[in-house]
């Protein structure tokens, strides 16, 4: 065996040593907006520089307008668009995207029994056109786009990512669950470029990983202050998770002094009356905006109820009425508010 003098030893042990003791890159803030999914998506990253910086940038953008592509009802040429014209009757392959957020919004309708359904476009469109007419949809015109509509009559495979309608003029829209995909989805795609710290907005859906330099988190506002002795501090410090706020407060129609927000009870086919504010943090966007919405149609009980169900979900619902202002929080978010301290 071939000997090496300790001296040439020692010295190569002091050179691994100095290597390995040099200081981490310092990283700068970078961020970015583009306009995507009827919204401005938001990206901040830490990079050591801006070349890195871009990269990492056009990777989650890119990835958020693919999506689009594919989860958007509002292009007749979405992938989306496409399957619930050529699917009814017979089974159509889907993308690994779609089928992952069908096979997500199906087990949400299953365990909601039909309060989260994302067939119920057709009467969505019929409360987007009210919004825009400042009008209420007319009532005949609600029982027949529910007709079109129901979980039940969407059969989908996922093992084999393939889906099929039982009734023609369905139409699906996955406008509660599909911003918070993106945003998960985006933050992979900037963290595959080798940026460990980023926060990705899509709209009120948000998706971070690691924390800011020097910091033990994301910043994260979860409610505006005003919610009484709930001990859930307004901003929540957070790392590699998910967070989605649904409400009435930028989507709504008023009309004869009553409050229809945009979020619609497939049981009732209205826009939903009480101001319920739900905010949900989990591990992947999917499920954090998913859940959201399904908690604000179930209401306070049945919507906590949902998420204690949930081992990586955590909620809070704030309810305003005649000037009242009651808040709830699931026993996982008082948990995550219990470590801020």
């Amino acid at each position: 065996m071939r000997r090496f003098p300790m001296w040439l030893l020692l010295l190569a042990w002091l050179a691994a040593a100095a290597a390995g003791a040099q200081p981490a890159p310092v990283l700068a803030r970078f961020e970015g907006v583009e306009p995507h999914m009827g919204t401005l998506a938001r990206i901040t990253v830490f990079a050591p520089d801006e070349a890195a910086a871009r990269v990492a940038l056009r990777a989650g953008f890119d990835r958020i307008a693919a999506l689009n592509a594919t989860l958007s009802d509002y292009l007749p040429d979405s992938e989306l668009s496409r399957i619930t014209r050529e699917a009814v009757g017979r089974e159509v392959e889907m993308s690994r995207d779609l089928c992952r957020v069908l096979s997500r919004a199906q087990a949400l309708a299953e365990a909601t029994d039909g309060a989260f359904d994302v067939t119920q476009g057709p009467v969505i469109r019929l409360w987007r056109e009210a919004r825009r007419l400042k009008r209420l949809p007319d009532a005949a015109a609600l029982e027949e786009a529910a007709q079109r509509s129901g979980f039940r009559h969407m059969r989908l495979d996922a093992r084999r990512c393939v889906v099929s309608f039982d009734i023609a003029g369905m139409q699906l829209d996955v406008g509660a669950i599909g911003k918070g995909y993106a945003a998960s989805e985006a933050l992979a795609a900037v963290t595959a470029t080798g940026v460990r710290s980023a926060l990705v907005a899509v709209s009120g859906d948000l998706a971070f990983s690691d924390a800011p330099p020097g910091q033990p988190g994301w910043r994260i506002r979860v409610h505006d202050g005003d919610i009484g002795e709930v001990g859930v501090p307004a901003v929540l410090r957070l790392t590699q998770a998910a967070v989605s706020t649904s409400g009435n407060v930028e989507q709504h129609l008023d009309v004869d002094g009553r409050r229809y927000s945009h979020v619609i009870d497939p049981a009732s086919r209205t826009g939903l009356l009480d101001d319920i504010t739900v905010t949900v943090v989990a591990r992947h966007g999917v499920d954090a905006d998913g859940l959201d919405t399904a908690m604000g149609i179930l209401g306070v009980e049945r919507g906590l109820a949902l998420v204690e169900r949930d081992p990586d979900a955590a909620a809070l619902v704030v309810v305003r009425k005649d000037g009242v202002v009651t808040a709830r929080a699931s026993s996982r978010m008082r948990t995550l508010a219990a470590a801020q301290e």
